[in-house]
């Protein structure tokens, strides 16, 4: 990812990071107590770097494009301080830095900035354990715990609807009700009432809790729609905040992992936390309708209830509705999400309150803990936990020591403690007590009440930092703390406080560098920019969070251009959007399954298509059938595959267009080498007579051999040639039509090999021996047949598609004998043609076999090759596009020409770990604006038509095989299929979707796959070859 893996240097490391017990840092004494240590007059001062982001810095950029960062310099006195450009200030501390030329608060003051290289540092490893905490095998190790939370999109400003909310938390319930009108979520209507928890049920049962957060929703229900009868829906669907780590399986399914902000309520880790909510959400109703617990009383009688409901107003609960928890998330996903308006996505967002955390919309595919690999997934990093390695050690405080240590979870949580506005206090604190005793600050009074944990809040700190006019409020602010300070105590003071919360907001913006590096690496965009909501009291409270923020995160990734957008009550109307988009969604799904669902093929479909296959095989082999079946079976009079045995050069003729090969192939002991070259046939010969034509073919044949020095051998010759043909001999075909541009007179009708010969004849060319004639699935079988003799069936699944296989002589009723095994050439791409496939067939089959020039002909070849798929897809697009699926509905007039969609696009659009941008590229091609949901539904609609052609084919094969299995009395079959053609080999999911549709359709049959090399020239050669080992063993 581009992370750095290097340690900070140790001359830029804190006293005492790399280990804990260092006797320099905050260590506990056995009563649990912290004890404040600090550097005393004989500490070294910590260095620093070449770039150092100061807590109260202000990064500026000047005309000359420097970087250079104004503070306050602690050198003078408070009331006389003055700006200094930092670059001046680097030059005086680089000529000595020994503890004589430091004061205690400059040493504060450095110990809480952080070098610019080790932010680098910093970054890097975030970025490191985000990735481990996306991957599978490494998930549990990782800090960073990239959770994914199952929101798979933003709001694109069309949801509309009512919606309920619950948000849980630290000493309340808020219920709210939330109208969204599809006006770009602009002017969201919101009715909101605030519960107070009861003392104690925090720490009871969570039952209990769960039964009073229903009753909380049950009483506003009643008052809400009392007051306004309009708002009375039988159902209405319910966003639940939840501010604890859960491992979310679902959208509307968490199991609650740990608790935390004082929480502790018993029998509810491990267990799915939206079940439990709704259950208590159930039983009230259950209660309203008479036949169960009524007005919120448990079976055990709570006392906590009783208490409660004697300080509310009397309610009847709401009888009106059914509520249906829908979706479970944090404040942090809801701030994203409310974020998002119309034409303006959000995909970042941060949250600087009393804990910290940051979500972002991440690549599907590489969020490994799920099983989703399609569009982007918003994962909940959890990043208040990095660190907890010991990451962090070399920038951890003697102060931040002490937090840690007093917490209710020491050692965890490491990064949060650094940054959260609950602990922000506690680390000034700690500060001040150290200050104190070295006595640079409240020097000769009473500072007992430092002492006392939480005294420092954060209010204090915002006001102090905040204050821009002298020091008469903090000195104020001081005094109701109980302090007696000096003016100068004064200031320094708020230095500490600004550098405290500077520091903050550089930790912050380093975690923000981290996010947004790697979305636009794993975007693979060399630029990337994005919306980022914010929330919570720091960016709130503190007026230049924003300004550090945007500055440190553009310094580390400066790549990446954020846009800060404030969040509206991201806990309430968030979780309103999140459930919105949620439901918005699930309609959308159901009109794109409704679409779909007739390309989607059952188990008993395929198992049909197989049982059809079989019976057309069978009608194409017997004699009496055989000219009404769709499945032709024509006898290629190829009688054996290569055994290993055969020797020598051998001819190759590959005609199939306005080029073709000539091809010599050498088969030795050692192996196979080939020599080739390719002639072109001028439009003026393809259009003339035959023998103009044929006269052309062997000029260029002895032009190759003479080139090669063959004039003087005679070679036998295998011929490919791929044109309709009547097949009457291994050596015998009559042209039934030309195509392909082709009208050379006087061959139709005639035996093409016979027209060869004639043609060398006049030529008096005696240096071959046509042999044999074969197509491009027989060649590829023989090709394969050479490297595995097992191998006894060819496949091709490219613009066409067809296959072969070896069967037994005695069920070839249209060729003489029953001896031995003949390969049948099936040409299956006609199956269906006799309407056995129709029920099959789609709106989009139809419209686009309409539109061929073929129409009603090679029906299963329109299902499966990749001349057709692409145009598949297209009409798919065209019905969405109109049913307002996709698009915008906006159909644009280069996806109205046929067959602008090309195949090759579905190989692209579904290549797993293609960034969806690259889908939007191809897009583009097509003059449509396209948005990220949909560049997911293409690639789905693509998925879902390659899917389809790729079980097709695995049906047809699976006939194939259970009938050479059944003909060979073999309890399990093992052959190879010799495959070639570009849609097999090209496209990334075509073939593992037809291997595993084939061994589940023929479990009794262990089928293996090999490429094909050049079929129609390598596989014709050893057809002549193996026609020539036949016939000197005949001799």
């Amino acid at each position: 990812m581009g992370s750095r893996s290097t340690r900070p240097r140790s001359q830029i490391g804190r006293p005492g990071g790399a280990d804990r017990t260092d006797p320099g840092s905050g260590a506990a004494e056995p009563d649990g107590r912290c004890v404040d240590r600090w550097w005393g007059p004989s500490s070294a001062a910590p260095e620093l770097g070449p770039m150092t982001v100061m807590g109260q810095s202000c990064l500026l950029h000047d005309r000359r494009g420097s970087v250079r960062i104004l503070h306050r310099d602690e050198n003078k006195e408070p009331s006389t301080s003055m700006e200094t450009d930092t670059r001046i200030l680097m030059g005086n501390l680089s000529q000595g830095r020994d503890s004589s030329h430091t004061t205690p608060i400059q040493r504060a003051l450095r110990s809480l900035s952080i070098p610019l290289e080790r932010l680098h540092i910093m970054k890097g490893h975030m970025m490191e354990d985000m990735c481990k905490g996306l991957s599978r095998q490494t998930h549990a190790q990782a800090k960073v715990r990239m959770l994914p939370t199952y929101i798979c999109s933003t709001p694109n400003g069309t949801e509309q609807g009512n919606f309920l909310v619950v948000e849980l938390c630290q000493s309340q319930v808020r219920t709210l009700w939330v109208t969204l009108y599809g006006d770009g979520n602009m002017s969201p209507n919101m009715v909101y009432k605030i519960f107070d928890l009861p003392e104690g049920i925090t720490q009871g049962k969570g039952e209990a809790l769960f039964d009073f957060i229903a009753q909380c929703l049950s009483q506003f229900l009643t008052e809400t729609i009392h007051s306004d009868p309009s708002k009375s829906e039988e159902r209405l669907p319910l966003g639940f905040v939840f501010p604890f780590t859960c491992r979310q399986t679902q959208l509307d399914k968490a199991e609650l992992f740990s608790w935390s902000k004082g929480f502790r309520c018993n029998d509810v880790l491990g267990k799915d936390v939206v079940e439990l909510l709704q259950s208590a959400i159930n039983k009230q109703e259950v209660g309203a309708n008479g036949t169960g617990l009524a007005n919120g009383t448990t079976a055990t009688g709570k006392s906590w209830l009783s208490f409660w409901r004697r300080k509310s107003c009397e309610f009847t609960p709401g009888q009106l509705c059914h509520v249906d928890v829908v979706a479970l998330m944090n404040d942090t996903v809801g701030t994203m999400m409310t974020c998002s308006t119309e034409g303006r996505p959000c995909e970042v967002a941060v949250v600087a309150d009393k804990g910290s955390n940051c979500c972002f919309m991440a690549e599907a595919y590489l969020v490994e803990t799920t099983d989703e690999t399609s569009g982007r997934m918003c994962v909940n990093t959890e990043w208040g936990c990095f660190g907890d390695d010991g990451t962090l050690n070399d920038i951890v405080t003697p102060y931040d020591e002490c937090v840690d240590v007093e917490s209710s979870n020491p050692g965890k949580k490491r990064f949060e403690k650094m940054v959260g506005t609950l602990y922000l206090g506690e680390i000034v604190r700690h500060a001040l007590i150290g200050l104190t005793a070295e006595k640079a600050l409240f020097t000769g009074t009473d500072i007992g009440v430092l002492r006392e944990k939480g005294v420092f809040a954060m209010q204090n700190i915002l006001d102090i930092i905040n204050n821009e006019e002298g020091i008469t409020e903090v000195k104020r602010i001081l005094e109701v703390l109980g302090l007696q300070p000096s003016e100068r105590d004064c200031g320094r003071v708020q230095q500490i406080c600004r550098a405290v919360v500077g520091r903050a907001a550089t930790l912050h913006a380093t975690g923000l560098a981290a996010i947004l590096s790697y979305m636009c690496q794993t975007r693979d965009q060399e630029t990337l920019m994005v919306s980022v909501g914010m929330d919570g009291e720091l960016y709130k409270g503190y007026p230049r969070f924003q300004e550090i923020l945007l500055s440190v995160s553009r310094l580390l990734s400066p790549e990446c251009m954020a846009t800060l957008l404030p969040s509206r009550d991201g806990s309430g109307r968030g979780a309103a959007m999140v459930t919105a988009v949620a439901l918005r969604l699930a309609a959308l799904r159901r009109e794109v399954n409704e679409v779909l669902a007739p390309l989607r093929l059952s188990r008993a479909d395929l198992e049909r298509v197989q049982a059809l296959m079989r019976e057309e095989m069978d009608r194409g082999l017997n004699k009496e059938t055989n000219a009404t079946a769709s499945v032709r079976m024509l006898p290629t009079y190829v009688t054996h595959t290569p055994d290993g045995t055969e020797r020598g050069d051998f001819l190759a003729l590959d005609l199939g267009g306005t080029n073709f090969r000539v091809l010599v192939v050498r088969v030795t002991k050692e192996g196979i080498c080939m020599a080739s070259e390719i002639y072109v046939i001028p439009i003026a010969i393809m259009q003339g007579t035959g023998e103009a034509l044929f006269d052309h073919i062997i000029n260029c044949i002895i032009d190759f051999q003479t080139k090669q020095s063959l004039g003087a051998d005679m070679l036998p010759l295998g011929f490919t040639f791929s044109f309709p043909c009547q097949q009457l001999g291994l050596d015998k075909a009559l042209l039934l039509t030309w195509t392909k541009g082709f009208s050379a007179s006087g061959c139709v009708g005639q035996d093409v090999v016979q027209l060869l010969r004639d043609a060398a004849r006049r030529k008096q060319h005696l240096g071959m021996q046509v042999v044999a004639l074969v197509n491009d699935t027989v060649g590829t079988m023989m090709a394969c047949g050479y490297d595995d003799p097992k191998c006894e069936i060819g496949l091709i699944v490219g613009t066409g598609t067809n296959a072969c296989y070896m069967e037994e002589m005695r069920n070839v009723g249209t060729v003489e004998g029953d001896q031995g095994r003949m390969c049948i050439n099936m040409e299956w791409g006609a199956f269906g043609d006799n309407g056995c496939l129709d029920h099959l067939f789609t709106h989009f089959d139809h419209v686009v076999d309409e539109s061929t020039i073929n129409p009603g002909k090679q029906r299963f070849e329109k299902l499966i090759s990749g001349m057709y798929l692409g145009e598949i897809v297209r009409q798919i697009l065209m019905v969405m596009t109109e049913k307002q699926l996709l698009f915008q509905g906006k159909i644009s007039s280069k996806l109205q020409t046929r067959n602008i969609f090309q195949t090759k696009f579905l190989s692209s659009i579904e290549l797993n770990g293609l960034a969806l941008r690259q889908i939007q590229a191809i897009l583009n091609e097509l003059e449509i604006e396209a948005s990220f949901e949909d560049s997911v539904l293409l690639r789905e609609v693509c998925q879902t038509v390659s899917l389809r052609a790729a079980q097709l084919c695995a049906a047809g094969l699976a006939a194939v095989v259970e009938k050479m299995r059944e003909n060979r009395g073999l309890d399990q079959l093992s052959v190879t299929v010799g495959v070639d053609g570009t849609l097999y080999k090209l496209h990334p999911c075509f073939s593992t979707n037809l291997q595993t549709t084939l061994k589940d359709l023929a479990p009794n049959c262990n089928v293996s796959f090999m490429l094909s090399e050049d079929g129609s020239g390598k596989g014709a050669a050893l057809v002549a070859a193996v026609a020539s080992r036949a016939a000197k063993t005949m001799e």
